[in-house]
């Protein structure tokens, strides 16, 4: 027979009491430890365990895609490959002055014009009499993705070198919650110079390749033509309409400069006969859209900081030309990767609406502009 002394049963009360004040002992401890910041600093080694080990996982891609350039510029003879390393990885833009707007435009072209014209030459320089177009641009593209994975390793560990200095717990977590983002970049940037190293077209070539496929279904009158540095041109017939088709000019690593060449291109030509300018981009799709689907708007599709899609804006003002844009819509990590069967799909679908445009927006005898704006590595003309 059990003891009749027993918790379970007459001295049921007496275990509810030490329940009560076994919780209030662990209240009053933790509320100590809070109040001392024991439990605060004990959470910010936590933040900063995981996010170090994150950071050895960006050090690690940053490392091989710089190991990949220079196996690739020594292999090809390059000179100095070290130097050209070191330069390129930390290579930096600083914007004009804004608060002036006055011809910041300009001034940005400036700048973005002198950094490509640096790279180029920096690479050629080491290559010396073996450089070849194409290889140059590819190689200067994979030199911009060391660096933006450098100056993303530099950015999330000064950040989280300076919450641990100041024991700012806040700072650490803000960065320990947007860490899966920036991990989701890199490993975007990473998988993207095994593509490049291999001159394979990626999602961001959307526009070219479709640029591409009209200029070989279209009948051609004359090109191509290289009309402004890596862009070129080429003048089709379809349904009684001139179609002047506008390209980086490939099929090397380059955006070219599009928005130059339909400049020059108006300028050449009677204005009074362009009846619009339609331009093809890649477009990032929101979470839920299907890759590859397309969208119709107006304006400039083209995801240039400014000089580029300025100039198409500037010059359809002054000569009233219409503006249609079509989009291909896809995720981040698939515009900079390997291009998908579902891309090319949207490419041949944004061909036949660029067509349908054509007819419902244009009349016989008209000048159209299409441009396929983007990356156009692997893509040739």
């Amino acid at each position: 027979m059990a003891n009749a002394t027993s918790p379970w049963f007459g001295g049921g009360s007496d275990l509810a009491t030490w329940i009560i004040a076994i919780s209030i002992l662990i209240s009053t401890i933790l509320s100590i430890f809070a109040f001392l910041g024991v439990a605060q600093g004990f959470q910010l080694r936590i933040w900063k365990a995981q996010i170090e080990s994150k950071l050895r996982i960006l050090e690690s891609y940053r490392d091989e895609v710089r190991d990949e350039v220079r196996k690739r510029l020594e292999k090809l003879g390059a000179r100095n490959v070290e130097e050209v390393l070191s330069t390129a990885l930390d290579y930096f833009v600083i914007s004009p002055v804004s608060i002036e707007p006055t011809d910041i435009i300009k001034r940005l072209e400036r700048v973005l014009r002198t950094e490509e014209e640096r790279l180029e030459a920096l690479v050629a320089r080491s290559l010396g009499s073996r450089a070849d177009e194409v290889v140059i641009k590819n190689a200067v593209t994979l030199l911009a993705i060391a660096n933006a994975l450098n100056i993303l390793y530099k950015y999330i560990r000064h950040i989280l070198l300076t919450g641990i200095k100041t024991r700012n717990a806040l700072l650490v977590a803000q960065l320990w919650m947007l860490l899966p983002f920036y991990m989701r970049i890199a490993k975007a940037y990473y998988d993207a110079s095994k593509v490049i190293a291999k001159g394979i077209p990626i999602g961001d070539a959307a526009g070219p390749l479709a640029a591409y496929k009209l200029m070989r279904m279209l009948p051609r009158i004359e090109g191509p033509i290289e009309i402004t540095k890596d862009t070129i041109y080429s003048i089709h017939e379809y349904e009684n309409r001139r179609i002047i088709v506008v390209k980086a000019k490939g099929p090397g690593s380059t955006v070219g400069r599009p928005g130059e060449a339909v400049e020059k291109i108006v300028e050449t030509l009677s204005p009074s006969s362009i009846a619009s300018i339609i331009t093809i981009d890649a477009a990032l799709k929101m979470e839920g859209e299907p890759t590859g689907s397309i969208a119709e708007g107006t304006g400039v599709a083209m995801g240039d900081p400014g000089p580029e899609k300025i100039r198409i804006e500037r010059i359809a003002v002054r000569h009233k030309i219409p503006l249609y844009a079509i989009a291909i819509k896809m995720g981040l990590e698939e515009a900079i990767t390997a291009i998908k069967k579902e891309i090319v799909e949207g490419v041949e679908k944004a061909v036949e609406h660029a067509k349908r445009l054509i007819i419902e927006e244009t009349r016989p005898g008209d000048t159209i502009i299409v441009v396929g704006v983007g990356n156009t590595l692997g893509v040739a003309q």
